[in-house]
């Protein structure tokens, strides 16, 4: 009998799935089942309602304007059960499209403004150049995170919100102010695709540490062969001469 169980949340999964996001969940998956951790995965779809005390980790991946479009009034919905559930521990994980959406909101080229569900203060407006390569950012804690990004909307933090990480090389939320992404608590946005994950186990396992955390209180993940997955991030690595 597995001594714990994962519970992972897939919002959106046949909406917001672009440049390999559902690897992110085949990733946490993956480094859950080595360690003997039972992993659930739901699809959540429209109009489908979750409980906010179940899931331990809720993905939400990137997608085009007019997927953001569907389901940005669905999310609307489910704004107090995410905020409650962060609340509790519970961990999001948000790539590009699904990352503007978490913040207050975002305005395209063309039609109404997208309301977020505020969850980071941070806003997102139509840039007019796209943002499209690898992508090498440096934690606070010095660790880099490798990725690929692809995105014309540009993403601003309020102030005080600490970023994923600062750009070494690459764009970021808005090709000016040197952040990706940001990292506020248990919930976690990023224009990184790739998919992440799978390169980047160190933060993999820091995800998976702070879920398994909401129902299991002090967890040490016991140390996996990362051979490959450091050789995939390393090939990846871009850093200035």
């Amino acid at each position: 009998m597995p001594l714990m169980q994962l519970r992972i949340a897939h919002l959106y999964a046949h909406f917001l799935n672009i440049y390999g996001d559902r690897g992110n969940i085949i990733a946490l998956s993956q480094r859950a089942s080595w360690r003997g951790i039972e992993v659930k995965v739901d699809a959540i779809d429209l109009n489908q309602k979750t409980d906010p005390d179940y899931y331990d980790l809720y993905f939400v991946g990137g997608g085009q304007d007019k997927q953001q479009i569907v389901i940005a009034e669905d999310l609307l919905k489910r704004a107090d059960d995410l905020k409650s559930a962060t609340d509790n521990g519970a961990v999001i994980l948000s790539v590009c499209g699904g990352y503007q959406l978490l913040g207050h909101y975002y305005k395209p080229h063309e039609g109404p403004e997208l309301k977020g569900i505020s969850l980071i203060d941070a806003y997102t407006v139509a840039g007019n150049r796209r943002m499209i390569g690898n992508v090498t950012i440096k934690a606070a804690d010095g660790s880099t995170l490798v990725g690929f990004e692809n995105h014309s909307g540009k993403t601003y933090l309020g102030k005080g919100v600490p970023p994923l990480g600062t750009v070494v090389v690459g764009n970021g939320n808005n090709g000016e102010d040197k952040s990706e992404g940001a990292a506020v608590g248990t919930i976690y946005g990023t224009y990184l695709h790739g998919s992440l994950l799978p390169k980047n186990p160190l933060f993999a396992d820091r995800l998976l540490t702070q879920a398994l955390k909401r129902r299991y209180a002090d967890v040490t993940l016991t140390a996996l062969d990362d051979t490959l997955e450091n050789q995939a991030h390393k090939r990846a690595l871009i850093l200035p001469a």
